[in-house]
């Protein structure tokens, strides 16, 4: 399949054409093509594509990907197609998991779905040239890094969670046995450089500082690998996993973090990330700023983009 650009009918808007589709990929090649023009042209808002009439795209109109406008085309809009979770989540099952609200320590909140093994999101980073891939933390495969990363100053200073294989053992035991928190390790080209942990605000600490919503998540992170520090970097990373939480679960319209209130670098890089200051407010063991990002301003500012 090829896509041509016929024309910019704005700097927001490209008009394309298709020649030469295979039927029986026509899905695949169509979502790619789209990607590639979002990516290389990270201005543009929607694609204007004239076609012939295909089949097999049914599924793609059906799930908003795609819509018919009145004169036949199909219309894309990046704010739409980036929330399309197949083209990023590895695992095979996507979209909302069913509500049914439990208690647990005294909390009401939805049954939280099993968790997955294994890859969770990957995605191609043009900038860098490089695969970014978050994958479930495994004790055997990632406890002498996270050892490492746990006892170097600078995150120490931070996460205050020094200590021997032993204790960092116990702690991600921990959090692989708890519903509300996925451990997660971040990857550059197969190469762990950085753990993050998403966790569901409703069951969780932060829960009784502001106003929870069910399906609100949370975010702790730490860059352990020097190599994977800087401005492609973080960029990269930072945005992917929002992306990441956002297409996890339909139904999440806000990501909250608290960092620390002295962490002033973390803080900036909240701040040109697109979350918002909503206050400070005390811990027992530490002084914390909320800050929270909207789904819409995520999609519609493009946030998942370079900074």
């Amino acid at each position: 399949m090829e896509m041509t650009i016929l024309s910019c009918e704005s700097p927001t808007s490209v008009r394309c054409r298709l020649f030469s589709v295979d039927q029986g990929w026509v899905g695949e090649t169509l979502l790619a093509s789209c990607e590639a023009l979002f990516v290389q042209h990270p201005a543009l808002e929607q694609l204007v594509i004239e076609e012939e009439s295909l089949t097999g795209l049914e599924f793609l109109l059906n799930d908003g990907v795609f819509r018919r406008k009145s004169d036949g085309t199909l219309l894309c809009e990046a704010e739409q197609f980036w929330q399309y979770a197949p083209l990023w989540l590895t695992r095979k099952s996507h979209g909302a998991y069913p509500s049914k609200l439990v208690m647990t320590n005294g909390i009401r909140h939805p049954l939280r779905p099993e968790r997955n093994q294994g890859e969770l999101y990957r995605r191609f980073i043009p900038w860098l040239g490089q695969t970014l891939s978050f994958r479930i933390a495994e004790i055997n495969e990632d406890l002498y890094s996270f050892n490492r990363w746990m006892n170097n100053p600078r995150v120490a200073r931070f996460w205050e969670e020094q200590g021997d294989l032993e204790q960092h053992r116990a702690y991600l035991e921990r959090q692989l046995a708890d519903p509300h928190t996925l451990p997660v390790i971040g990857c550059f080209d197969g190469s762990s450089f950085g753990y993050f942990e998403v966790y569901w605000a409703k069951e969780d600490r932060i829960a009784p500082f502001y106003d929870v919503d069910d399906y609100d998540r949370g975010l702790h992170l730490l860059v352990g690998e020097e190599a994977f520090r800087g401005k492609a970097f973080y960029t990269a990373w930072f945005s992917s996993i929002c992306h990441y939480m956002f297409l996890d679960d339909p139904r999440t319209r806000r990501i909250v973090c608290e960092p620390r209130h002295d962490n002033h670098q973390q803080i900036a890089n909240f701040d040109r990330s697109g979350f918002a200051r909503i206050k400070h407010f005390d811990f027992p063991h530490k002084r914390a700023l909320l800050v929270m990002l909207w789904r819409e301003r995520f999609f519609s500012e493009h946030l998942y983009r370079p900074l």
